[in-house]
């Protein structure tokens, strides 16, 4: 069994074949499929994806970085109506996102600060997006970590510098996707540094595809790829990569307690 543990299956991209993306990712073994939120728009058909596919599909709350306005407040106060109204695996997506804007720095730090209270409150993990500012993250993390913190890198891209400086927060793993595929990426250097145990599996479909399928639509199905990938680095079989990552995703989101 494999476990898509960052996949955005409710995306406008997949209106003409969701279902049969679905399956297709069942089929291909990915039996899990781990759904991070984006903003007030993504979730009604989040939530109609849990209830068409119950025991595969689990929802997250949170509001993106890319979704944080200058005036966000109104924004956050309905995700955290919704968070505390019901049961998610997780906080998320958040983070802090440079590379489209660096005016809103100040704002998408507080949203950040704000989502990681409400998840340690709550005692569930954070998805963290990371987008050209770890150090922007890491200061935020430096005054928020504490024993009832735990997460994840989403789409971890970052170098052994930055794998040291996450381990020191205690409770964080490494999402790796399908970067890890690109010739030139260079990722498959740095996953060397980490243990398989710190490790879970994403697509973040529709984006950012394995080869060779880059630069089309991404899929849940192509997770098998990235375990290919995996098994080639640590030199076991990609059903091993398959059983330790997806063991470490039902850990870190307690996915065996969690019932839609």
């Amino acid at each position: 069994m494999y476990i898509d543990s960052h996949t955005h299956l409710y995306s406008n991209q997949f209106d003409e074949d969701r279902s049969e993306i679905i399956l297709n990712a069942i089929n291909s073994g990915v039996e899990k499929l781990l759904l991070p939120n984006i903003d007030i728009e993504s979730i009604e058909g989040m939530y109609a994806l849990e209830k068409e596919f119950p025991k595969n599909c689990f929802a997250m709350m949170g509001l993106h970085p890319c979704s944080v306005t200058e005036n966000y407040t109104e924004l956050i106060a309905k995700i955290k109506t919704e968070l505390f109204s019901r049961k998610f695996i997780a906080v998320g997506e958040i983070g802090i996102d440079l590379y489209w804007d660096k005016t809103l720095l100040s704002q998408q730090k507080e949203a950040f600060a704000q989502q990681i209270e409400w998840a340690k409150e709550l005692k569930i993990p954070i998805v963290i997006h990371a987008r050209d500012s770890f150090d922007e993250i890491f200061e935020v993390l430096d005054k928020q970590n504490d024993e009832n913190l735990s997460g994840v890198f989403h789409c971890f891209t970052g170098t052994k510098k930055e794998i040291d400086k996450i381990r020191s927060y205690g409770n964080f793993i490494f999402g790796i996707g399908g970067v890890l595929t690109f010739k030139k990426s260079g990722l498959d250097k740095v996953v060397e540094d980490l243990n398989l145990h710190e490790i879970i599996l994403e697509t973040d479909s529709p984006y950012l595809a394995p080869s060779p399928h880059r630069g089309k639509r991404n899929e849940s199905a192509y997770i098998p790829i990235i375990a290919e990938k995996l098994s080639d680095i640590f030199e076991i079989s990609s059903q091993q990569i398959g059983e330790i990552t997806s063991q470490n995703a039902v850990n870190l989101f307690n996915l065996n307690n969690f019932k839609n």
